[in-house]
């Protein structure tokens, strides 16, 4: 029996888990050149039975496992126990539709697992080129992955700090078949994520009918490392290292995108693409309601001596309800934040096949959504997705 039953249910986060050569694989000759291979840790964190050894004898130790028999045969009992490469359909994109045949979701928004947070650094970084070929190297892998089946849907990042270069690179990806634009929440080098050279961009979105999305990972550094020297031992992550997230930077992954997303509105953006939908997707969402506040009293506070915001035809706040969605984590309180900020606003994730969505996201959501009206929950498992992704996409699922 699938994991999940009874309604039509979308998940809205779900990975990839890259190999070492992931990129350098999709990647043309030049860049290929200047690439260094995915560095994923001597001991992959959560890989069944592998302690120690390089990257490859890991990777190739898992294949080995994918492909045996006895293996194979506990696929369905050990669905949400296996993470990370160790999950069925990690990272052989052969075994991905038997993975959403036991889980029973609809569809899945697919995003990388390593290569966000390198390509924000090496856009950061300013070197155009290199950015440039690992985004369309980036964007082919996905491509090439989601292929498998049409119930994956893929992101492809589009790098902004180049006018040019990113229109260029959407275009590509929207032509390639990408279902969202993947996007940094961290301010690009030298303009604002809001700068009127970038229409391009949202205006080709806004045709396709595919969103913009942001992930975490694509914030940049999110703390100071100062917060850390506190004199006290050393505080492990879900994975028993220090290489992820734990309670205090938890505390910072939203601060980027809500400073990005209040500039895209504030500057028009939203007004300019009504039509055009936003994901912010693992970045929590109980910031929403308060932020969404917050927006509404800078309107309010300036909009006497600023005429960007006279020009908005909605409050901040109704621009979020109209075009923005967000994915709690499970354990956020969603009927508090879809009552607070909307019901329009949240969207099931299961995280698929990281650690941090734990083995039963569909149990800790429902338990605090229960009592929940049937409108809200199919607003949070279906519709919320649907009305993101768009209808050519939900069309194209039901064909």
């Amino acid at each position: 029996m699938p994991y999940a039953t009874g309604r039509i249910l979308h998940d809205a986060d779900a990975h990839i888990m890259e190999t070492p050569d992931w990129l350098l694989d999709h990647a043309d000759a030049a860049t290929r050149a200047r690439l260094p291979r995915l560095d994923l840790g001597a001991a992959p964190p959560g890989a069944r039975g592998t302690k120690g050894g390089d990257d490859d004898s890991v990777i190739a130790r898992l294949r080995r496992d994918h492909a045996d028999p006895a293996y194979r045969a506990r696929d369905e009992a050990e669905l949400m126990l296996r993470k990370n490469w160790s999950a069925t359909g990690s990272f052989i994109a052969a075994d991905r539709p038997r993975a959403l045949d036991l889980l029973g979701f609809a569809s899945q928004l697919v995003f990388n697992t390593f290569s966000n947070g390198e390509l924000c650094k090496a856009e950061r970084a300013g070197d155009l080129a290199l950015v440039r070929g690992m985004a369309e190297a980036h964007n082919r892998a996905m491509l090439a992955f989601c292929a498998v089946d049409r119930r994956l849907i893929p992101t492809c990042y589009v790098p902004l700090g180049d006018f040019a270069m990113a229109r260029a690179v959407g275009a590509e990806a929207i032509r390639g078949g990408a279902g969202a634009l993947l996007i940094a929440s961290a301010c690009p080098r030298g303009h604002s994520p809001s700068h009127i050279a970038l229409d391009p961009v949202w205006a080709q979105a806004e045709e396709a009918g595919i969103p913009i999305v942001f992930h975490v990972g694509g914030g940049g550094a999110l703390l100071d490392p100062a917060y850390f020297e506190n004199g006290l031992p050393r505080v492990t992550d879900f994975h028993g290292g220090a290489e992820n997230f734990r309670s205090v930077d938890y505390m910072a992954i939203p601060t980027p995108v809500m400073q990005t997303l209040a500039t895209l509105i504030i500057d028009g953006v939203l007004e300019r693409f009504p039509r055009l939908k936003w994901g912010v997707i693992e970045q929590g969402a109980s910031w929403l309601p308060s932020w969404m506040r917050y927006l509404d009293s800078a309107h309010a506070a300036f909009a006497k001596s600023e005429e960007r915001l006279r020009k908005l035809s909605l409050r901040p706040s109704d621009y979020v309800r109209r075009q923005i969605r967000a994915t709690p984590y499970p354990a956020e309180d969603v009927r508090w934040i879809m009552e607070q900020a909307g019901e329009e606003t949240c969207l099931f994730s299961s995280d698929f096949p990281h650690v941090e969505g734990g083995r039963n996201p569909l149990g800790r959501f429902g338990a605090s959504l229960a009592g929940a009206p049937e409108a809200m929950l199919d607003r949070f498992y279906r519709a919320n997705f649907e009305d993101l992704v768009g209808a050519a996409r939900i069309a194209r699922l039901a064909a």
